[in-house]
């Protein structure tokens, strides 16, 4: 698969803020960003960059600090931080969905020397870090800062080795850990990313997952790696993104599954003119093939799957320029100068293509590693990223994803892949959205349990649910209970809460 995702050059010692500056220079009056009625140019963003840096700087923070942004998706947001990186300190991406001990938690294990907010977020800030903020909405500094060009700020570090960006691991299991990537780990998958999009400057797309995890932000890095522009919204409202892929005419759509799911569900979704797009990008979960399906049969815009993580960006894809090979069954094969390899969940022992087992990557883009620090003993295998995923590769080395390491189901000895069990609920013409998971039993040792969202006016019994997953699938991985819900819980990237299920659905303890 070397031929399809050929090696890549990554330039040595070269900052990420760089990409802006450049762009700045070479097509500084060409939009970059898109947001509500506004329309910021290249040498604007670089300019409103320069003067957060400066603002920052007079705040009192400095090269080798961190600098927590916790604020929503909007233009400033992207401005914040950038001039975060020209200071050569480092942004640390707080949701600004968190409640107060989450942020408490990221505050006290990332330990930042100031914050931008904006909204209340300010107010979900711990002392004495809620003392010090830049505001996006209340500074008149920041206000100031879009329309008085400053000089810039000059900074001489080795860009290789400084610390960039730390974002926050999904925090599925236990207590989320802080990613911590440099200025090269970032621009790798920046330039992996870019290509792997097949980006290009006539490129339009937009941004509706959060700007504080990995797709958001890789998005607009990779937008100004290729000198495209992107629409940003302050929310996902599917309407809202359905009426700019007509008005602005996007050329490439991100998906994850929650809004994967919306499209499929639209009653109106033919009403909407989607024709320049050139494909729409499933990431951050896997694929649910028959939702896949209705959208392209509803849209005529096909799939182009993909797979990474916070810790290392972009694994795999299917190769953008031969969609006649674009599968919904797997994420496609690793991308340029990464390494994909199947480790044994017990012994750790490098497996044959078709075994399954621990998806393990080596990558440029690699983070540097975890805080807490000791969270790092688990992280790596001898160099390799540990993933968590479960999956197999097949022998020309396109890989399938089953499930996370801590999600399997273990039944009477059996490994039952939520997954799998969802991606056949999913299939139900009644079925919006669903979670399975596994609650203690006393007989099989873990029971499988869905949570079940249907479709407004839709209906569907339990025991209808059951035997269609019955008439499906091996017997162990019957389903034992099914419970109707109001929603699923979802991470901001799309990632199914089955902790907070388990929790709310578990048998009581005896």
């Amino acid at each position: 698969m070397s031929s399809i995702f050929p090696p890549l050059d990554y330039p040595q010692g070269i900052s990420v803020h760089s990409l802006l500056e450049s762009a700045a220079d070479r097509i500084g009056d060409r939009v970059a960003i898109r947001f509500e009625d506004q329309a910021l140019s290249y040498r604007e963003f670089n300019r409103q960059a320069d003067g957060f840096a400066r603002l920052l700087a007079d705040s009192g923070a400095g090269a080798h600090q961190r600098v927590a942004v916790m604020a929503s998706n909007r233009p400033e947001f992207f401005t914040a931080v950038f001039g975060i990186l020209k200071l050569g300190a480092s942004a640390v991406m707080i949701s600004s969905a968190w409640k107060e001990s989450e942020t408490a938690h990221a505050v006290n294990l990332t330990e930042p020397v100031l914050a931008v907010t904006d909204g209340d977020t300010h107010l979900r800030l711990p002392a004495p870090l809620a003392d010090r903020v830049i505001h996006l909405d209340d500074d008149p500094a920041v206000a100031a800062v879009a329309d008085s060009p400053v000089e810039p700020v000059t900074i001489d570090l080795d860009w290789d080795q400084t610390e960039a960006i730390l974002m926050f691991s999904s925090g599925t299991t236990g207590m989320p850990k802080a990613v911590r990537h440099t200025h090269a780990s970032i621009n790798a998958a920046t330039i992996i990313w870019g290509s792997v999009l097949g980006l290009t400057p006539e490129d339009r797309f937009q941004i509706t997952t959060p700007p504080f995890h990995i797709l958001g932000l890789l998005n607009l890095l990779s937008s100004v790696w290729a000198g495209s522009s992107v629409r940003l919204h302050p929310r996902f409202d599917l309407d809202a993104m359905l009426g700019a892929i007509e008005a602005d005419r996007i050329t490439l759509e991100m998906a994850v599954a929650p809004i994967a799911l919306a499209m499929a569900n639209h009653p109106d979704l033919e009403r909407y003119d989607l024709s320049s797009l050139r494909y729409i990008m499933w990431g951050a979960t896997p694929v649910t093939e028959s939702v896949a399906e209705r959208v392209t049969e509803r849209t005529g815009v096909p799939f182009m799957p993909a797979y990474g993580a916070s810790e290392a960006p972009v694994l795999t894809s299917n190769p953008v320029h031969r969609p006649d090979v674009w599968r919904l069954d797997s994420p496609g094969p690793p991308v340029h100068d990464v390494e994909i390899r199947i480790a044994d969940l017990v012994t750790g022992e490098v497996l044959p293509p078709g075994e399954v087992g621990e998806i393990q990557a080596l990558s440029p883009a690699m983070m540097a590693g975890y805080l807490p620090t000791e969270a790092n003993a688990d992280a790596f295998a001898n160099g390799w990223y540990r993933t968590g995923d479960v999956g197999w590769m097949e022998p020309d080395g396109w890989l399938h994803i089953t499930d996370r390491v801590k999600e399997m189901i273990k039944v009477k000895g059996f490994q039952v892949a939520p997954a799998e069990v969802e991606a056949v609920l999913l299939g139900h013409p009644a079925v919006a959205d669903c979670a399975v998971f596994g609650v203690p039993d006393p007989d099989a040792g873990e029971a499988v349990t869905a949570a079940v969202q249907l479709i407004p006016g839709a209906d569907a019994s339990v025991e209808e649910l059951k035997a269609l997953v019955a008439d499906s699938l091996a017997a162990y991985k019957r389903l034992h209970t099914v419970h109707i819900v109001e929603a699923i819980p979802r991470l901001p990237s799309g990632k199914t809460l089955r902790r907070e299920l388990k929790l709310q659905f578990a048998p009581p303890s005896t």
